[in-house]
């Protein structure tokens, strides 16, 4: 037996029950889970919002970002032996991250370097995976382009920051309150307070936009871009016509677990990018935790620690 935070339904409070361990199928691998991420994309799971993507059979386990090591070999894996450390994401139908236990296809297990410690591993997959897709495969942004950031302290933003000044771009983000600091110290090179200053007053002719905000944030993003610029948003498709009316390029950025990429994204971290983290809890907070994911005040990821 072991403990899963799980739904019952849509909308219906997650809750930590006992279940029976479930054993890995011929491609799989059972994983010991020493900790797990939350995003706000469990949240849209949980609300139903992401039902024509992503529907849930339930009971199903919360979760997609976990770390661990490998507990059991399904029949047909190779490569991996028990005891190895690793890092993954599972796909959002399945879930299964906030668990003692869960079973993840082997081919998406990424082995985790010494350097990274289990809490950091966990927030790494969804946030970086999206701001790495965003930036450089949906936007390629290249040195010395501009690039604006929305919520610089979020999960997606903080590594976005990083990965951007990294590739030699000039990093403009959005922050308020205790962000602000946050974001200067990932190394914005301008720093808009959104909650005083108007960001489309402030930026022009920006080569692309990474909206993590949505709705009139993301509207008013297309007037700070130049003619041929592109807006890449992780929260919702933007208005193709408004695209072409401001001559730019925008596209909803639907983040793939992809392995390959998954362990790019490790070794940028294994090399000293940040994982910021709002707060590492124990699993039996996980309620607690979920709620605060839900109130969007969260400074970067908050982790479960799931190890017993």
């Amino acid at each position: 037996m072991m403990k899963a935070f799980q739904l019952s339904g849509y909308e219906v409070d997650p809750a930590l029950v006992e279940v029976e361990t479930p054993p890995p199928g011929a491609t799989e691998v059972l994983v010991r889970v020493a900790c797990a991420a939350l995003n706000p994309l469990d949240v849209k799971l949980w609300s139903g919002a992401m039902h024509g993507y992503f529907p849930l059979t339930f009971p199903a386990t919360v979760g997609t970002d976990l770390s661990g090591t490998v507990e059991a070999l399904g029949a047909d894996v190779t490569g991996w032996t028990i005891g190895d450390r690793i890092v993954a994401r599972t796909a959002p139908t399945s879930g299964g991250a906030v668990a003692e236990f869960t079973l993840v296809p082997a081919d998406q297990l990424v082995k985790l370097p010494d350097a990274i410690g289990f809490e950091d591993a966990a927030g790494i997959p969804t946030a970086a995976g999206t701001a790495w897709q965003a930036l450089f495969e949906v936007a390629d942004l290249r040195a010395g382009q501009t690039v604006l950031i929305h919520a610089g302290a979020g999960g997606v933003g903080s590594f976005a920051i990083q990965f951007a000044r990294a590739a030699g771009a000039r990093v403009i983000a959005t922050a308020s309150e205790d962000g602000i600091a946050v974001v200067e110290r990932l190394g914005a090179d301008v720093v808009i307070d959104y909650r005083h200053e108007d960001f489309a007053a402030r930026v022009s002719d920006a080569d692309v936009v990474v909206d993590t905000v949505g709705g009139e944030t993301q509207v008013r993003s297309f007037d700070v871009l130049r003619a041929g610029g592109i807006l890449a948003s992780t929260v919702s498709p933007p208005d193709d016509a408004m695209a072409k009316a401001h001559s730019v390029r925008a596209t909803f950025v639907f983040h793939s677990s992809d392995a390959a990429r998954l362990a790019s994204v490790v070794d940028k971290v294994a090399g000293g990018v940040r994982v910021l983290t709002d707060r590492a809890v124990p699993l039996a907070d996980a309620s607690e935790a979920f709620a605060y994911q839900a109130s969007g005040r969260a400074r970067g990821k908050i982790i479960l620690r799931v190890a017993r």
